[in-house]
């Protein structure tokens, strides 16, 4: 029965990664949870974020964030050798640049990741529910 919880949203245009981005603001990403996958041209993170559906609020769940053929990444401000830094989402966007689209991804203190791809496909993909004491484990 937990399935009923988890929400996959598939975006190929801006409405729907306004959604996506709508539903992921706020959210916890490790920085070890960021993956780049260059020769499948996936980018992927795992994100602890709050359900902001209708009758789901103040439910967290894990959820995976992934973005289909892109070509590079770029990101400022962040340290990748601290993979216990935890970033916090603020925002996506994303800029039209000649042939590709560049996605942005905008998190708290100025830190960012950049995403050429050609198009825009992006998937939010809920996990699991986390329950509520399971921060602390």
């Amino acid at each position: 029965m937990e399935k009923k919880y988890l929400a996959q949203i598939i975006a190929t245009d801006n409405d729907g990664l306004q959604m996506i981005s709508a539903c992921s603001t706020g959210a916890k990403v490790k920085v070890s949870d960021i993956k780049y996958l260059s020769s499948n041209k996936v980018f992927l993170l795992s994100i602890e974020r709050n359900k902001i559906e209708k009758d789901q609020k103040n439910k967290k769940v894990n959820s995976i964030c992934r973005f289909d053929f892109v070509d590079k990444v770029k990101s400022k401000n962040i340290d990748q050798k601290n993979v216990n830094l935890t970033l916090e989402l603020i925002a996506i966007d994303y800029m039209k640049n000649k042939n590709n689209y560049e996605i942005n991804l905008i998190f708290q203190n100025n830190a960012h990741i950049t995403l050429t791809t050609e198009t825009i496909e992006v998937r939010l993909e809920d996990q699991n529910e986390i329950k509520e004491n399971e921060n602390f484990k």
